[in-house]
């Protein structure tokens, strides 16, 4: 099992969705998590001594100092920084405003890229780090009336190259995860919504050469795995996790 008890981790957006399959698996491992997201903790994270919590939105310019700052306070400072948070819409190009587009880029890329600068000097004081962002296959393909979050999510794969190869020389190391379909209740409330539930979901199966679709803890490990001593020589990747959904070739039949 990966031993992570001597480190901190910031999961942004972890209390819930691929988030909580994060930090449920940091903690698993032993590390100390810092949530921080807008919305207060559940019961459960709540409770446990190895977890804190700060209230942050991240469409504030703000946000990442508070975060940092947080981190410092309740745990001496941070060795590892998920950028989970973030949050996708469906419009046309002609419904698409300026408005919802620079919120999108704030939430999505102006936020992780000055969080992963807001902790810099305690990953270097710490003797180094590892940032993991959350990219998406749509940083790679696109959904209809996606412009917006696929332009998002592509950008995050590009600035996770960039910070690995700009802060390689302090030791840390900068990886994206790009999920696939992860089961969540709005994933779910779509599916069954469907005029054939039951074919929908046959659909979605077949599209996985594994034959079923993602769960938060199937990112959750591979974050882990990021975070660990078994991936010191990896950096500036975008590791797919998705089932094989996207090295399966479309048939028409």
């Amino acid at each position: 099992m990966i031993n992570l008890h001597d480190k901190v981790a910031v999961v942004t957006g972890g209390g819930r969705g691929i988030g909580r399959g994060i930090t449920e698996k940091l903690l698993e491992a032993g590390a100390w998590v810092l949530v921080a997201q807008r919305q207060p903790l559940d019961t459960e994270l709540a409770e446990n001594e190895h977890v804190a919590y700060a209230h942050a939105d991240l469409s504030r310019q703000e946000a990442p100092y508070t975060i940092a700052e947080a981190v410092k306070e309740a745990f001496g400072g941070a060795d590892i920084l998920v950028n989970n948070a973030g949050f996708m819409f469906e419009q046309s190009l002609e419904e698409m405003t300026e408005e919802n587009w620079d919120r999108m880029m704030a939430v999505n890329l102006r936020a992780p890229v000055f969080l992963a600068k807001a902790l810099l000097p305690q990953m270097r004081q710490r003797g180094g780090g590892s940032i993991i962002n959350i990219g998406s296959i749509e940083g790679i393909g696109a959904n209809p009336y996606h412009i917006a979050y696929c332009g998002s999510k592509a950008g995050v794969h590009g600035f996770t190259r960039a910070m690995a190869v700009d802060l390689g020389v302090d030791g840390i190391r900068c990886n994206a995860i790009a999920p696939g379909w992860i089961n969540s209740d709005l994933s779910n409330d779509y599916i069954n919504a469907q005029q054939d539930v039951e074919q929908a979901w046959k659909d979605l199966y077949a599209m996985h050469p594994v034959r079923r679709t993602g769960e938060p803890a199937d990112i959750g490990g591979v974050a882990v795995f990021l975070a660990s001593e078994l991936s010191t020589f990896l950096t500036g990747q975008v590791l797919v996790v998705d089932g094989g959904r996207t090295a399966k070739l479309p048939l028409p039949f």
